[in-house]
């Protein structure tokens, strides 16, 4: 059974305004003699966000409830905008085709993952973008750009591109492309707890929400 999955955006204006938290797992293991080994459990990240920060009105906490129980409190996961991560570039640039490399053509592959690298040069690990913003992406063949939607075709609820007859990479071609995206994420409670005097006083309600990795 699929796990659910909302193709929908959480509410831009309050996601934008979260706070982020990016967890990481490894095993330290100290030796007899003080000194360290340190392995990575995980190669990646996961992400951790805090929507309360980005409320600002009461009818932004209208907004957030409604989406709670549009997806099933944690049942469902939707699309969410990383205030600090959605973009191919960094992150007061501008996206463009060249931005990231994503495969490198042999004549016959038609299929390439979005991806990001993440990461200094010694621990790089390839992000895959599953969410891309549809209508942001653009991809190029050896520097020459493709349409996005004749060329190549862009599955947005995966991020697969699928290169069109005519338009496949020949053998050593680099293909690149750059996008914004969304991170799937998921609520990390079924109880969502809000009280309006408490806001309107200035409390601001904790609202958890985790990145899914998919």
């Amino acid at each position: 059974m699929q796990p659910c999955f909302v193709d929908e955006s959480f509410p831009l204006g309050i996601s934008l305004g979260a706070s982020v938290r990016v967890e990481k797992r490894s095993q330290v293991t100290r030796l007899l003699n003080g000194a360290e080994t340190r392995n990575a459990i995980w190669k990646g990240t996961r992400r951790h966000f805090d929507v309360g920060t980005g409320l600002r009105s009461s009818a932004d906490l209208q907004r957030v409830l409604s989406f709670f129980e549009k997806v099933g409190g944690r049942l469902c996961g939707f699309r969410f905008r990383d205030p600090m991560d959605h973009k191919s570039c960094s992150f007061d640039a501008t996206p463009s085709a060249t931005d990231v490399t994503i495969g490198t053509g042999d004549g016959t592959t038609t299929s390439f993952q979005l991806i990001k690298p993440v990461g200094a040069a010694s621990v790089t690990w390839q992000r895959r973008i599953t969410k891309p913003v549809a209508g942001t992406v653009s991809v190029a063949v050896a520097g020459q750009l493709k349409t996005v939607g004749s060329d190549v075709l862009l599955d947005p609820l995966t991020g697969i591109l699928e290169f069109q007859a005519g338009h496949i990479p020949s053998n050593d071609q680099v293909i690149t492309a750059g996008f914004l995206f969304d991170t799937p994420t998921r609520f990390e409670s079924d109880q969502l707890e809000i009280n309006l005097l408490h806001f309107e006083a200035g409390q601001v309600p904790s609202i958890p929400l985790v990145e899914l990795l998919i």
